[in-house]
């Protein structure tokens, strides 16, 4: 209720001119824009337009975010490269990353990079699907500001860090598994917040273990480290909390330790209480599916394996069963035409974006 549809030409066009007019040059605007989009078209609002200020606008404004990004390659292989992003635009240096990963897997079958110092690099399935369009699969994960808190624990240690898969198929869509490792991620709880939803339980655990459900208070006390998030699995053993925390600390260690980047709490985005680069750093994978059988054969069993999963018994008074990367695209026909979603809070901080960065052109799709 009280949301209205914003164009994907039109939000194309609005976020790419802001980023080009807070610094960043046209084609590396052109690349962030896009994954904020693709964000949005996967229905993933958590990591779309909705941060386009909180994420990036505001941190290229205090300077903790560069708008030109340097790309270095400190080490190189034949089939791996090490990246110093030097704190530039996260989904640039993501794009080429994976980029350079995928040209490596085209010459040698495989291909990895580690990044450093780098930011917020946007939705991590983009880059996966990268590879997947060139008949590949793609890996990513990347650490983050502390947020969740290990099992047992009440302090925010580890950020969500994603770990993310792209497998092709013959079907319509790929498979796609984009997913924190944490029950949530702070976008999600940004969104609550403005919907004014209430959160459920178990997602934010307070400095005693209990449950916090306002996603206000909750996203206050994230930032002041008073709250953390609950690793995927919940509080505790019974429902195999560990198994997430688990996976977050392989994240943490692969997004920090091969390129001799900062991690945990190295990553608070603070030293000496001042705000400075949150020094992020992520992986990248690619696989030829060329390299081990032919990749028409490969797309065809991942299809019937999807196949079956989706056509298996379903539990009573359930619809039907889904497979990742399925219900993304659905939101993808669904919002193609209609565009992105936005509730009445989103529609007036983009109507302070066009006053601020003097683009009345744009206000009136936003009244």
């Amino acid at each position: 209720m009280n949301t209205r549809h914003i164009s994907f030409d039109i939000l194309e066009r609005f976020v790419r001119e802001i980023f080009i007019r807070s610094g960043v040059p046209e084609d590396d605007a052109a690349i962030a824009t896009d994954v904020l989009l693709q964000a949005d078209k996967l229905g993933i609002d958590s990591h779309g337009v909705n941060r386009l200020k909180l994420i990036y606008l505001d941190r290229l404004k205090e300077g903790i975010q560069l708008p030109v990004t340097n790309f270095e390659i400190v080490r190189e292989g034949p089939t791996t490269a090490v990246v110093d992003g030097h704190h530039g635009m996260g989904q640039v240096i993501g794009y080429r990353s994976m980029q350079l990963a995928i040209d490596k897997a085209k010459q040698y079958g495989m291909g990895m990079v580690a990044v450093r110092n780098s930011t917020h690099y946007g939705i991590a399935g983009y880059y996966s699907l990268m590879a997947v369009k060139q008949n590949m699969i793609g890996i990513t994960g990347t650490n983050a500001r502390p947020s969740t808190a290990p099992t047992f624990g009440v302090e925010n240690m580890l950020g969500t860090n994603p770990l993310t898969f792209g497998i092709p198929s013959d079907e319509e869509f790929p498979f796609l598994l984009d997913c924190a490792t944490s029950v949530t991620q702070r976008g999600k709880i940004e969104l609550y917040a403005r919907e004014d939803k209430k959160m459920p339980e178990g997602w934010v655990i307070d400095e005693t273990g209990g449950t916090k459900t306002d996603p206000k208070a909750a996203v206050s006390d994230l930032i002041a480290g008073r709250a953390a998030l609950t690793p995927l699995g919940g509080i505790g053993e019974e429902t195999a909390g560990y198994k997430g925390y688990g996976y977050s600390t392989v994240v943490e260690i692969l997004s920090s330790a091969l390129q001799q980047g900062s991690y945990l709490k190295m990553l608070l985005g603070f030293r000496d209480g001042k705000k400075v680069p949150y020094s992020l750093g992520h992986f990248f994978i690619a696989i030829d599916i060329a390299a081990f059988a032919d990749p028409e054969d490969f797309k065809k069993t991942t299809g019937n394996i999807l196949r079956e999963l989706r056509n298996s018994k379903k539990m009573p008074g359930a619809e039907r069963i889904y497979t990742a990367g399925e219900k993304e695209y659905y939101h993808w026909l669904e919002r193609k035409d209609k565009g992105v979603p936005f509730s009445p809070d989103l529609l007036r901080e983009f109507r302070e974006l066009c006053t601020s960065y003097d683009m009345q052109e744009y206000l009136a799709y936003f009244q």
